[in-house]
């Protein structure tokens, strides 16, 4: 038996095989071999019986394997690269309309979101970024695929899950069941539940206040704010759990979050691949591990019950005595989303920060002064007080975030396998399409901001009203250049969007600003900080990385107590 014999019968299944994964998104392995494996089988039987030899079949089953798969692999390719194609009539990169492999493989290299930025600059606005997937760096379309009547979540998130019905808040396709499990974390996260909150940031600020106060010679200021932003989450989600700035990092728990969300990115490109994967002993360890670590912390914290009102007394319905708590898997998939996505976009905002500040030394001392003229020297702590009134302070984060947002790449919609397709004027966009609004590429698009790769502060103070253009301080590329000669000043609003924007944006958005600006200041009035001279500052942006959340270098410094008066 010859393929040639076996491809009359095995082409028409392969093709019928490619409509069913063409129109559903299947991630169960059983069915994945059902659909590989019986059709083969079926035409081996249906052989080996008109040749009246059942000897014959599984030689025949493997030639007619063999056929299927490759005719399968055929009838994708041709299709994507097709007109027939839905997406056929948007540009980008022939590998990635073949295949998410490719991708997937440049997601370990932990540039993806140059990449998008890079293919935008040379395709345009829309490019087709995958098979099925689309990247738009319009701003027009932020609002009508992000905000209320948006696009639901993309499969991202499936993929890094052990099974598809056990996804964290972030990750829900779902809609109408995204804003039900939202809606306890709205109520943690209101403006009531953060003043409950500012204790516990006083309380680690001041602990890593005393522990820099400890140290001599160069530290890495990156990890010191790691250790604050994780024992504060777990303090802020579970009532404790963690002492890292006490003690270190003897449980590499950093290693552990870091290694798994190299994992997690494969898989968000990749999303059937997770359910091979979990399959598999010791094939996602580091995912696991880090999984399982935040899983224990909910675990210890649903047995104990509260102490205080932290996170998870609003995750586990105690604030609602009639309503029953939810499945505490469910709650253990939501603490890895508070205290991965929430520590680690912190620290590496406020990182980002102190690397913009130290390499910009007049921005320094403005921000130096704004602190000293708003909280006398000697002040026990900063708190909150007179956050208000500190628009630099603002402006510093905002332009921090603006340059290093801490999910470079933003988050993945979807339009419904079994919806009508999404049309804005001239747009299709086809059922079962994924689009991403990468946010590293819209901050950093010089027709949304000007001198939109240089670190300028001043560019919010002058787009809120408080300061004149031709007389603010002007950013490194305009620097010499005659107040005449400037050019129009661009600042679009609706394309910063580093903690996403609509009814499924960033919960935790309010709390991030709140940490950040309590920190700052108070490591500012604190310390004077200096970079190592041995350190090359442009590695702070060649090593920022996209790993889902950004992972970054670490920031070698010198620190000095600052005189009080």
């Amino acid at each position: 038996m010859s393929l040639r014999e076996v491809s009359p019968l095995t082409i028409p299944l392969a093709i019928a095989t490619h409509q069913v994964f063409r129109r559903y998104e299947i991630y169960s392995v059983s069915v994945h071999a059902c659909l590989f494996l019986v059709p083969p089988a079926l035409v081996a039987a249906h052989i080996s019986s008109q040749s009246y030899s059942p000897s014959s079949i599984p030689a025949t089953f493997v030639i007619a394997l063999v056929s299927y798969v490759a005719a399968i692999a055929a009838s994708v390719i041709v299709y994507r690269l097709s007109p027939l194609h839905p997406l056929a009539r948007y540009p980008g990169p022939v590998w990635r309309k073949v295949s998410m492999i490719g991708p997937a493989i440049l997601a370990t290299t932990g540039n993806r979101a140059w990449a998008f930025a890079d293919m935008h600059r040379k395709y345009g606005d829309i490019v087709r970024s995958g098979p099925n997937e689309l990247s738009i760096i319009d701003p027009s379309f932020i609002g009508p695929l992000l905000g209320a009547s948006g696009l639901p979540k993309g499969p991202y998130h499936v993929g890094a899950s052990v099974t598809p019905e056990h996804v964290s808040m972030a990750g829900l396709q779902d809609i109408p069941y995204h804003l039900q499990r939202r809606r306890p974390w709205n109520r943690g996260l209101n403006p009531s539940a953060l003043k409950d909150y500012q204790p516990l940031i006083v309380e680690r600020l001041q602990l890593l206040v005393r522990r820099l106060h400890e140290q001599s010679g160069i530290i890495d200021l990156g990890l010191w704010l790691k250790y604050f932003a994780y024992d504060f989450m777990s303090d802020m989600a579970f009532g404790g759990g963690s002492e890292l700035l006490k003690d270190g990092d003897k449980n590499n728990i950093w290693s552990i979050i870091e290694e798994g969300m190299v994992f997690a990115t494969i898989l968000h490109t990749l999303p059937w691949l997770g359910a091979y994967l979990f399959k598999i002993p010791g094939s996602v360890k580091p995912l696991l591990a880090m999984q399982q670590t935040t899983a224990r912390l909910a675990e210890e914290r649903f047995k104990r019950g509260s102490k205080t009102r932290d996170l998870y007394y609003y995750l586990s319905n105690e604030d609602l005595p009639d309503k029953p708590p939810p499945p505490l898997r469910e709650l253990a998939d939501d603490g890895v989303l508070a205290v991965v996505a929430g520590s680690d976009t912190a620290s590496l905002t406020m990182t980002s920060v102190f690397y913009l500040l130290l390499t910009h030394p007049e921005a320094y001392t403005k921000l130096q002064e704004e602190i000293d003229t708003s909280y006398h020297p000697g002040e026990p702590n900063a708190g909150t007080k007179r956050h208000r009134e500190m628009p630099y302070l603002h402006a510093v984060i905002n332009e921090a975030l603006r340059l290093f947002p801490p999910v470079p790449l933003g988050t993945q919609r979807q339009v419904p396998h079994d919806a009508s397709p999404v049309v804005f004027g001239s747009v299709v966009i086809p059922p079962g399409t994924s689009v991403y609004l990468p946010t590293l590429a819209l901050h950093r698009d010089p027709r949304n901001f000007t001198c939109a790769d240089d670190f300028w502060p001043e560019r919010w103070l002058i787009a809120s009203g408080q300061l004149r253009y031709k007389e603010a301080r002007r950013p490194p590329s305009l620097s010499s250049l005659k107040a005449a000669d400037l050019p129009d000043f661009v600042h679009n609003d609706v394309a910063f969007t580093p903690f996403s924007v609509g009814p499924m944006n960033c919960p935790g958005k309010g709390l991030a600003m709140l940490e950040m600006r309590m920190v700052i200041v108070e490591l500012v009035k604190n310390f004077v900080f200096k970079l190592w001279d041995g350190w090359d500052p442009a590695t702070y942006e060649k090593e920022f990385k996209d790993y889902f959340t950004a992972a970054r270098p670490g920031l070698p410094v010198v620190l000095e107590p600052r005189q009080q008066l």
